[in-house]
């Protein structure tokens, strides 16, 4: 939830982003500590060794014992977690909070047990540990050294029911969940209210982000591909007509004619669906004003994606006016 987004709905799962499962790669080193101190005191601890480069006449140098993991939420490197799934435009306000009060709670169940256990009479190293190996037991299910991209990973998440909420509209609701309502209270960081206030305020916000995306894919559509499309359809049309009259066989250029023609109509008709999603709005508070935006708006954006896409491969290249994916990845021209 502290990481949600419009804009983050785009990057989680995406190429160089953790996934929506959050899970937490500890590395060579913690994982052996991890899983010796549930069997009782560890004994020993990895060691990273000397990175091999290759050349002979630099010193050797150490290497780190954890490693890192690109593909992790929470990467442990070198001395320190990394929380990896907050976006780039998002402030780093609101995952500390949540984090912070998470850390908060753990450390007051373990001093809360350490304290009774000590009061009973029970030594504090013996009670440390016995209460340690059953947190690890059960923290277990989070804890994956892999590679978070894989398909096998989603459905290992699946088996140790770990959530996979893969986008806002669906993590809205844990604001206001009865746990993290008496998490949050409990320490004094927000009141129910707030948490409710928050609900609404990252809903209206999700909207507006939406909205501001969906009003510029239809005027991009509108103003820029769909004229170069039949500028674009007029040369061929226009090609047609003069091969038609001069008597060659011209069935290729009519078949694309009619191609181009149909893609422009189910583009134009597209664009008239983005339209009327854009004009409509749900009733009801901010949240069902989200799911609308999420359910209606986003798939009629996608729609005119789709089709503008299929336009970029057929339109003559000089016509058309958006720097092309080909360019984009395998070229300056456009600098």
């Amino acid at each position: 939830m502290s990481v949600c987004g419009a804009a983050n709905d785009h990057r989680l799962g995406a190429n160089e982003a953790p996934p929506a499962i959050l899970s937490i790669f500890l590395g060579d080193q913690l994982q052996d500590v991890m899983e010796q101190l549930e069997k009782g005191p560890p004994k020993s601890t990895k060691q990273g060794g000397t990175m091999e480069i290759g050349v002979s006449v630099l010193p050797k140098l150490p290497r780190d014992a954890g490693d890192r993991n690109r593909t992790s939420p929470f990467a442990f490197t070198g001395n320190k977690f990394e929380f990896r799934a907050v976006g780039a435009s998002q402030s780093v306000a609101g995952p500390n909070t949540v984090l912070n009060t998470i850390v908060a709670e753990s450390l007051d169940y373990i001093a809360t047990h350490l304290e009774k256990a000590v009061k009973a009479g029970q030594d504090l190293h013996k009670a440390a540990q016995d209460l340690l190996s059953g947190i690890l037991k059960e923290s277990k299910k989070v804890v994956f050294n892999g590679d978070n991209y894989t398909d096998e990973w989603q459905a290992e998440a699946a088996k140790r029911g770990l959530p996979n909420l893969k986008n806002t509209v669906d993590v809205l609701p844990i604001i206001t969940r009865k746990d993290s309502i008496e998490l949050f209270s409990k320490y004094k960081v927000y009141s129910e209210r707030e948490l409710q206030s928050r609900l609404a305020i990252l809903s209206e916000n999700y909207v507006k982000t939406i909205n501001i995306e969906g009003q510029l894919t239809a005027m991009m559509a509108r103003t820029m591909i769909l004229p170069a499309a039949m500028r674009y359809q007029a040369e061929v049309a226009t090609g047609v007509n003069a091969t038609k009259a001069a008597g060659v066989d011209n069935s290729a250029q009519a078949d694309l004619l009619k191609s181009l023609t149909a893609t422009i109509t189910d583009f134009q008709a597209s664009i008239a669906k983005l339209d009327k999603a854009l004009a409509h709005h749900a009733e009801g508070e901010p949240y069902d004003h989200a799911k609308n935006s999420r359910d209606t708006i986003l798939p009629a954006m996608t729609a005119v994606r789709t089709l503008g896409d299929k336009l970029e491969m057929t339109v003559a290249d000089d016509l058309w006016p958006l720097p092309t994916y080909r360019e984009m990845l395998l070229s300056s021209e456009r600098v």
